[in-house]
């Protein structure tokens, strides 16, 4: 076939991709003005931040990106308020010592040194009982805030200023009486108590708190450092105190054991740095 013959029809298909590629620059000129412009063709309305991907052109998240319904939401777990299980009343009247020693608590003053005993038939052991009360002294918060105050823990047979006692109810009651004051509640050996040299825990608090903590949602923690800041500050020769005011924590001298009167729950006789008493009882 003469060239002749086939120039007409290149020239066509020639001509149709022509007009497919202008009709694709027209669009594609038709759709940043209009990303530009944004709604109803004002210029500079709405416009997209520098480096921003349209909507309609941004890749979806992977599944396993994506949150879904049934995701679980964290949750942390609710505070101990007392410890399960029935407790011990009476036990061998024996006790048994943390052999350790403990770091010097505080960074000034004279040094006090206490040991650690627990009654044997109690359920509870005397190096556990020992890591609570070190927590309990050392704050920050406790009697070493003042800065004329140090505490350490020594072994069972060293020279000791004071010992610290975890007892079951019956041996609390028998102990606290000899030194001249009476646990009792409704006929029962109640709280804890301190006598000459001794800080006597009573073993159904700490395991149990009381109810109006219980009730207002306070974690077993905070009770068991209370009672051990509570009978060390009998110890260091503090009175008992009252509730300065409602809503106000409760002086750490205060008989939280007993009542709030209104005072929110304080284990700690020292707040922000500065000590912290209400009205003399």
């Amino acid at each position: 076939m003469p060239s002749s013959a086939r120039r007409p029809g290149r020239r066509r298909r020639r001509f149709a991709l022509l007009a497919q590629l202008v009709a694709v620059v027209l669009a594609v000129v038709a759709a940043v003005t209009v990303i530009a412009e944004g709604p109803g063709g004002r210029p500079g309305a709405d416009r997209l931040a520098a480096g921003e991907i349209p909507p309609l052109l941004a890749a979806p998240l992977p599944p396993s990106a994506a949150p879904t319904p049934s995701d679980p939401v964290p949750s942390s777990p609710p505070p101990v308020l007392r410890m399960p299980g029935a407790v011990p009343t009476v036990g061998t009247g024996r006790f048994g010592h943390d052999a350790r020693s403990g770091p010097v608590l505080g960074r000034a003053g004279a040094l006090r040194r206490y040991r650690v005993a627990v009654e044997t038939g109690s359920s509870e052991g005397a190096a556990g009982f020992a890591q609570v009360v070190q927590a309990a002294l050392a704050g920050p918060g406790s009697w070493i805030d003042s800065g004329r105050l140090r505490l350490q823990q020594v072994p069972g047979d060293a020279p000791r200023d004071f010992t610290v006692y975890l007892a079951t109810a019956s041996t609390a009651g028998r102990m606290c009486a000899a030194g001249g004051v009476d646990i009792r509640v409704g006929g029962r050996p109640y709280t804890s108590c301190r006598a000459p040299g001794q800080v006597i825990i009573n073993l159904d608090r700490w395991r149990l708190s009381v109810p109006h903590f219980v009730s207002a949602g306070v974690p077993l923690d905070v009770y068991r450092t209370y009672v051990v800041n509570h009978e060390v500050g009998h110890q260091l020769g503090h009175r008992h105190e009252r509730c300065p005011g409602a809503g106000r924590p409760a002086p750490v001298m205060m008989q939280q054991t007993l009542f709030l009167n209104g005072c929110r729950a304080n284990p700690w006789p020292y707040l922000a740095g500065r000590r912290y008493t209400g009205p003399a009882r």
